[in-house]
């Protein structure tokens, strides 16, 4: 019994000694990460309940704009304002999904050079209440804000 200890005791000592690692800095290690993420992607697009359901990506990215810009399309025909702008058949718009799941509409600059941009922001205010619900878009699985444009054919 006795044996067995001191060769336990013996082992132990000699695997302590060999396991002379050191141990990575953390801030290194969280430097390295955060030079290897590519912050102009997401991971994940924002989406909505309709789109889902659907697994992959590229289907589900276009799913959630074109039910945006479809959505959108509506609310704005809906506006007697648009029949007041003359020749307004196409509008960009700047769309923002915050990481609060809360969507903002703003007239794209290049459309204010044709277009009073007063009117055209006056057309898209306030089209975000009552939209439908929306999911942020995710990086490592953390809600993020988004920004894009989205063409909007008025015809």
């Amino acid at each position: 019994m006795k044996i067995q200890i001191c060769f336990s005791l013996t082992f132990l000592t000699l695997i302590s000694c060999v396991s002379d690692q050191k141990v990575p800095d953390p801030q290194e290690l969280l430097r390295k990460e955060l030079h290897t993420i590519d912050w102009t992607k997401v991971d994940e697009y924002p989406t909505i309940d309709a789109c889902d359901s659907i697994k992959d990506k590229e289907e589900n990215k276009l799913c959630f704009f074109s039910s945006v810009s479809s959505e959108l399309k509506s609310k704005i025909l809906q506006d007697t304002l648009v029949t007041q702008i003359k020749g307004l058949k196409e509008m960009n718009i700047l769309v923002t999904v915050t990481k609060d799941a809360e969507i903002f509409f703003k007239c794209d600059p290049r459309d204010s050079v044709k277009y009073n941009v007063f009117y055209l922001n006056t057309l898209i205010e306030n089209k975000n209440e009552n939209f439908i619900p929306i999911h942020p878009a995710l990086k490592r699985g953390i809600p993020v804000t988004t920004k894009f444009v989205l063409p909007i054919s008025l015809q």
